[in-house]
């Protein structure tokens, strides 16, 4: 739609030129006017201003300056008319945007909200993106927002302000990622998604070490430096190169390279006899490998054992394929 009333403005344009060009030209060659004096007097034909004509028309000279007047207040008036539409017609468009998004968003629960779509922000919504996570943006750069609007939905505003977090869904979200350039404003951030949701999940990047603690103090879960992980990553490169290039294929983002799964043993309830991993038996099943088993009070075992018993509220790991991992999420119906 926008399309087609830019052709109708550059149409517009083109004919307000046309009159002046003719116009100029007409009063150039018919009333011998040197260029000057020819565009004065178009200026104050077409615009109708009732100044004085610079010497008496001749006949001729009379005819065009009626249709001069005449043609030009029917393509000024299409212009206006044009511009006019274009206006209103963009502004009831992001009035609608605004709306749908609304809709979408008063229907997700449990989501996620991003803050900030740098490049922190970004690399996260290409992984939630990946997981089919549902997730909303909180940005405030309109250059941004028009550049991906159509692969993320955004909430125009400051993640610091309650209301623009309010229109992000906040009160139903499980999750908050606070990817601001500035730890200042990621702590205000978090001050104000905590005070807004007790239960929500909060995880901020942190630039400074100093700004770890208050962070954490603020209401952040965990708090992330983007810095110390890419030092740390890439003296690990040196130290042990093969064991982090391996790593970094496990995590290669992509919906179908998923090479780990985090499953929780409620997706499994019904579909096992027993309460031990062996129970389980993931990999004859799917192929996938257990390394890991997440406990209810959130303690971490690595590699655990086969006669490992199962408790409700925990959550297994698992290594595999990304066509075992489709098999185990097609299965057990997970996510």
């Amino acid at each position: 739609m926008l399309r087609l009333f830019r052709s109708k403005i550059y149409l517009a344009i083109s004919l307000m030129v046309l009159v002046l060009l003719v116009g100029v030209l007409g009063y150039r060659f018919l009333s011998n006017y040197n260029w000057l004096d020819a565009l004065y007097m178009t200026i104050i034909t077409v615009t109708t201003v009732g100044f004085m004509e610079v010497r008496p028309l001749d006949a001729p000279a009379k005819v065009f300056t009626v249709l001069l007047i005449v043609s030009s207040v029917f393509i000024f008036a299409y212009a206006i008319s044009v511009v006019t539409e274009y206006i209103l017609s963009r502004n009831s468009l992001q009035l609608l945007k605004k709306k749908r998004v609304k809709k979408r968003i008063n229907k997700l629960s449990e989501h996620v909200i991003v803050c900030g779509y740098g490049r922190n922000g970004m690399q996260a919504a290409m992984r939630l993106r990946a997981y089919k996570r549902p997730f909303v943006v909180v940005e405030r750069d309109k250059e941004i927002i028009e550049k991906h609007e159509n692969e993320v939905l955004f909430v125009e505003g400051d993640a610091n302000e309650d209301a623009v977090l309010d229109a992000a869904g906040v009160s139903q979200a499980s999750y908050l990622i606070s990817a601001l350039p500035d730890d200042a404003a990621n702590l205000f951030v978090v001050l104000s998604a905590r005070q807004l949701n007790k239960d929500l999940f909060i995880i901020s990047r942190a630039s400074q070490v100093t700004s770890q603690k208050k962070l954490e103090l603020a209401g952040a879960n965990k708090v992330i430096m983007p810095d110390k992980i890419g030092g740390d990553h890439m003296a690990s490169l040196v130290v042990i190169p093969d064991l982090i290039t391996f790593i970094d294929r496990l995590s290669v983002e992509g919906e179908h390279t998923t090479n780990l799964e985090e499953v929780a043993i409620e997706d499994f309830v019904d579909q096992v006899e027993g309460n031990s991993l062996r129970d389980l038996d993931l990999r004859k099943k799917t192929g996938c490998t257990i390394i890991g088993y997440i406990e209810p009070d959130g303690k971490y075992i690595i590699n655990p054992e086969a006669d490992l018993q199962i408790e409700p509220k925990s959550k297994v790991i698992v290594l595999g394929r990304p066509e075992q991992i489709k098999k185990l999420n097609e299965m057990f119906q997970i996510g």
